[in-house]
């Protein structure tokens, strides 16, 4: 309402052709008016800020409040993009895993809902390299805590991941590939087989 008035009073205030004489006449008049509604504008601005402020406070202490929850849904539904048929839902899904995959209790998580056993079968299943790509990224996110290690070694995963055929075209795939059995072997797991 206030920017429709002060719209309305600077639309008002324009000179006119034929209203010279008055605008001469409430000069000081009209200078008061202009610095009171500079006075007016400002104080909306610095008010406007405030509540900008104020909500993105609320908004903050909501989300904080709110979103942990969100997160074990979204990587629930991740781990069932893994059961797709449809390659590009399942590269989805890896990807999704791998950005989830950032603490031990995420990747612990992510191991007790399913997610590395699904990653390995879609590695072993998979017909293109962008696929095998996107697992072996998401398992390699999930190999930096030692009980996902654990338990990838006891899903078979050193089997899998030496079988997995050396990709010409993306060097990633090999990266991640060593990087994986590498892994396995710091940990003394068995890679010879």
């Amino acid at each position: 309402m206030r920017t429709f008035a002060a719209q309305l009073t600077s639309y008002l205030c324009k000179t006119k052709p034929g209203w010279n004489v008055q605008s001469r006449n409430f000069s000081s008049f009209n200078g008061k008016v202009a610095d009171e509604l500079f006075i007016e504008q400002d104080a909306e601005r610095k008010i406007g800020w405030l509540l900008k402020l104020i909500f993105a406070g609320t908004a903050s202490a909501v989300a904080y409040q709110f979103f942990p929850y969100l997160g074990d849904n979204l990587m629930q539904q991740s781990v069932s993009l893994l059961h797709v048929k449809d390659p590009l839902f399942k590269r989805m899904g890896a990807s999704r895993l791998a950005r989830f995959a950032i603490d031990d209790e995420r990747r612990m998580k992510i191991v007790e809902l399913g997610g590395a056993q699904e990653l390995l079968n879609m590695l072993g299943a998979a017909k293109d390299d962008r696929t095998r790509k996107e697992a072996l990224k998401a398992l390699a996110a999930l190999s930096h805590s030692d009980e996902a290690v654990k338990a990838l070694h006891r899903a078979g995963a050193v089997s899998i991941i030496r079988c997995t055929p050396d990709s010409l075209e993306d060097a990633e795939v090999e990266k991640h590939k060593s990087s994986m059995l590498k892994r396995f072997r710091d940990l003394r797991y068995d890679v010879s087989s």
